[in-house]
């Protein structure tokens, strides 16, 4: 485990006395404005229910490449649903303006493959962002058994934004869920096949490049393979590991909450990569790294939701840094190069 990713026991949450909450949210929001990362255990999610979900997905991956493609990722960015094959999605920091060659950037960015698939699922009742679910008799209780997972996982999000909207001394517990009726979450099945070693130290392939999260809170439970690694809060440009904890969550905070908290909580850049017992290793001719399987849970405020400053967050000697703006508009433009406007043809990465 990384020391400079601090952990909270959630265990006294929120059965605990108003003292209890109080010092929890405040452990939490220390570090989501020091870091923007932190280790949430005894969360609320049962370790059994965790363990169910990544034999899914495991199941999910290991089908053939035809079948999955029964429930493909719909071309272009505005729907993000369903399976995403390697060289599918790109990731990247990187902004769109406006005026420039959207093409040139999408190509340029795309050199370097990120060598993973994953499968998108949201709440059913979302009509901006349908699912794409696949046949039932290909994988029979997949559908019923993530729908549950995707709500389970929504509970726990409450508490957290609870949480922090305490720590933050918002004058309402519940001023975050105003805004969050669970509707525009994403759950994301993650899968980073087996690839050579070399070429994510080359750059000749990519895992999931350097990026900060779009959204209000992401809660990403992983496996024990390792590989995420966080923006250095000590020293900024230099990465830290965020070596997996069994039956934790590492939680951090998205562009939106940043804004939303005039950059007094912190949206903090991080990357899968290497892991870290293939570093420094003089592997042979056709080493391969292992599998990874995370599955990160992202929260979103609703599609229509316009967030502005916090009053709580700003003042004569730090005033309001961001205009207004409405989740959809600005989850659109960043999602602009995520996906090609056309289908692409699956990139062969090992």
């Amino acid at each position: 485990m990384s020391s400079e990713i601090p952990v909270v026991d959630f265990s006294a949450w929120p059965s605990g006395s108003p003292g209890d909450k109080r010092r929890l949210a405040q452990e939490l929001t220390e570090a989501c404005r020091r870091v923007g990362f932190v280790y949430v255990v005894n969360h609320g999610v049962p370790d059994d229910l965790l363990e169910e979900a990544f034999n899914w997905s495991k199941k999910l991956f290991d089908l053939p490449h035809d079948k999955k493609m029964l429930a493909p990722h719909p071309p272009g960015p505005n729907v993000h649903r369903g399976y995403s094959w390697p060289g599918l999605e790109k990731v990247s920091q990187y902004i769109h303006k406006e005026g420039e060659d959207l093409n040139a950037e999408d190509e340029e960015l795309r050199k370097v493959v990120d060598c993973k698939e994953s499968y998108e699922i949201g709440s059913e009742s979302l009509h901006q962002q349908p699912n794409q679910w696949l046949p039932e008799e290909i994988l029979p209780g997949f559908r019923t058994f993530m729908t549950d997972f995707y709500w389970h996982c929504f509970s726990t999000a409450k508490d957290m934004l609870r949480a922090l909207a305490i720590g933050i001394r918002l004058d309402e517990e519940d001023y975050f869920l105003r805004f969050h009726s669970g509707l525009n979450n994403q759950l994301r099945l993650l899968h980073y096949p087996p690839v050579e070693p070399e070429k994510l130290s080359s750059n000749t392939v990519a895992r999931m490049p350097a990026h900060s999260d779009w959204g209000t809170i992401t809660m990403l439970f992983q496996d024990e393979c390792g590989g995420l690694q966080v923006d250095d809060p000590n020293k900024p440009g230099s990465f830290v590991n965020a070596t997996p904890m069994r039956n934790a969550f590492v939680m951090n905070v998205g562009d939106l909450l940043m804004r939303w908290s005039n950059d007094y909580l912190k949206s903090t850049l991080h990357r899968v990569t290497l892991p870290p017992m293939q570093e420094g290793q003089d592997a042979g001719a056709g080493h391969m790294t292992p599998a990874r399987y995370s599955i990160p849970y992202f929260v979103s405020p609703d599609p229509m939701a316009r967030i502005e400053y916090l009053p709580q967050c700003a003042d004569e000697k730090n005033p309001a840094k961001y205009e207004p703006v409405v989740q959809e508009d600005y989850q659109k433009m960043r999602a602009r190069l995520q996906y090609p406007d056309q289908s692409a043809v699956p990139v062969a990465v090992a």
